[in-house]
């Protein structure tokens, strides 16, 4: 099925706009997202195409009655198809994203993660024999044509280049995607944050490429994170859990959102935190009518 040339034109203007209200987000320095003192901020794992866990996320915000709550999102892009021939289709909940993000501009944001750096660079991911970059980019042309296809890709690779890389809240808690591995943290440059991406920082072991491609934290990269970033408190995605998380050091918070054990934490901006605090405010998604 090919979309009309109006659906085309909606769709890219839809990822203009967000585009461009990321950019313009008041919170944004630079790459870094700089939440305040009071309100919440509800952060999410990876989600994978997984549309009915974003509709959970829109209820349980309830932006249009909650003005101080904020919402993170990232790794939206290539749903698990196991080992099935279906279509990619996490294009669609992408879309729904950033419709999101213009209906409440100042409320959800956005993190770049190591599957949408794919899709800006062309890197390929390989799953279960298939390359997602490949697959994500055929289902876009199914939806929209081949001609449609080209001028929705060129706004979703704008979308995409648009997200800020980590947030960071007045309380001392760091959110991202992932963090620097053991190997790559003796190079990793926290001054990216500050500034624009360049080509360098998003090719392979460039400052934002390790950042979010990272694994295997462990306490000396954590205590040396914490130290350059100013904080006390990761949450993360990007590693699979199966159950929903894991606790790393005390410290490292990895949650996903992309199944039905999937799991969010709702972070309160106005008071000191530590992991217990992060662990009693975590909620099911299953959980959310």
């Amino acid at each position: 099925m090919s979309g009309t040339s109006a659906d085309v034109a909606r769709d890219v203007a839809v990822y203009r706009q967000a585009a461009q209200e990321n950019r313009d987000d008041p919170l944004l320095t630079g790459c870094l997202l700089e939440f305040p003192d009071y309100g919440q901020v509800v952060m999410t794992g990876d989600l994978h195409g997984h549309r009915r866990n974003l509709e959970r996320l829109k209820t349980y915000c309830d932006l249009e009655r909650a003005g101080a709550r904020h919402v993170i999102l990232h790794e939206l892009i290539h749903e698990d198809l196991g080992l099935t021939t279906g279509v990619d289709r996490s294009h669609e909940i992408l879309l729904e994203a950033a419709r999101w993000k213009c209906d409440f501009p100042e409320q959800v944001h956005f993190l770049m993660g190591n599957h949408e750096l794919a899709q800006i660079t062309g890197r390929e991911i390989s799953k279960a024999g298939r390359i997602l970059t490949t697959d994500f980019a055929y289902g876009v042309e199914r939806t929209y044509g081949e001609d449609g296809a080209r001028q929705v890709l060129d706004a979703i690779i704008d979308f995409l280049r648009s997200l800020p890389l980590a947030g960071r809240t007045a309380n001392r808690v760091f959110l991202s995607h992932s963090l620097p591995g053991p190997r790559d943290i003796a190079g990793f440059d926290a001054s990216v944050l500050g500034r624009p991406l360049t080509r360098e920082d998003l090719t392979e072991g460039g400052t934002a490429y390790v950042l979010v491609w990272g694994r295997r934290q462990n306490t000396a990269v954590l205590s040396q994170l914490s130290e350059m970033l100013g904080v006390d408190l990761f949450i993360c995605g990007h590693q699979p859990q199966e159950t929903g998380y894991q606790v790393v050091d005390g410290r490292l918070l990895i949650i996903a959102s992309d199944h039905n054990h999937g799991v969010f934490v709702p972070v309160d901006l106005s008071k000191p935190l530590d992991m217990s605090a992060l662990l009693r405010a975590m909620r099911p998604l299953a959980a959310i009518a």
